[in-house]
């Protein structure tokens, strides 16, 4: 199987720019963040502390989570019920950040992203993708942009799906999240020593996807 592993700080554009990728190749595309936001959400609808492992831990234990792909595009389950809308949000974004410094939680997840990728031509992004999950992935790429870059795509993507936030307000939490990724003691966000590193600050949606997919092209 060919595996492509991409990983970048919150905001990047990873999810779009990974899925064109994978659309392009034929490959799955695998969104492994949306993962953890959803057991970002889950403790967050039982009431429990997302910064609290003893609280997660006996959640888990009561845990379905399933990704299923239809025409290429990945749908979020926890047990039969389709969460992919209700997990982008900036409160889940942060419950991820929140979850994922937990051992507990990674090795929940860890087997179910390594039996996507040893099934499937998969292209899959996340914080630690190419550093821990796929250390032996064909093409590692480390996608990157000014934290002020982000902030203005995440306002825009955001305000276009009608959510009322303020562009100082997302640069917080990108900035909040930037510190929480790259500081964790578990698998903290950095690219792996062989990952390509993509810096799309300046660049439109259309040129960041062509960069993606001619860095990929060259590399495979």
């Amino acid at each position: 199987m060919i595996n492509i592993a991409i990983d970048g700080p919150a905001g990047a554009g990873k999810s779009t720019i990974a899925k064109a990728a994978a659309k392009e190749f034929g490959y799955i595309y695998v969104d492994t963040g949306a993962l953890y936001r959803a057991v970002g959400l889950f403790v967050k609808e039982n009431g429990k502390d997302t910064t609290n492992e003893e609280q997660i831990k006996p959640l888990l234990e009561k845990l379905t989570i399933s990704l299923k792909f239809i025409d290429f595009e990945q749908r979020v389950f926890i047990g039969e019920r389709d969460v992919s809308s209700l997990i982008r949000t900036p409160e889940i974004s942060m419950a991820a950040s929140d979850v994922s410094a937990h051992p507990i939680v990674r090795d929940f997840l860890f087997n179910l992203q390594r039996d996507i990728a040893a099934k499937n031509n998969c292209v899959m992004d996340g914080r630690d993708i190419a550093t821990v999950v796929l250390p032996d992935a064909n093409v590692k790429i480390f996608l990157t942009a000014t934290a002020e870059e982000r902030a203005k795509r995440r306002y825009h993507e955001l305000i276009t799906k009608g959510q009322e936030v303020s562009f100082d307000e997302v640069l917080f939490d990108v900035k909040k999240r930037d510190e929480q990724d790259s500081s964790r003691k578990i698998a903290p966000l950095k690219p792996a020593s062989d990952s390509i590193i993509l810096d799309t600050t300046g660049y439109t949606l259309k040129q960041s996807i062509k960069l993606m997919i001619d860095t990929i092209k060259e590399n495979i």
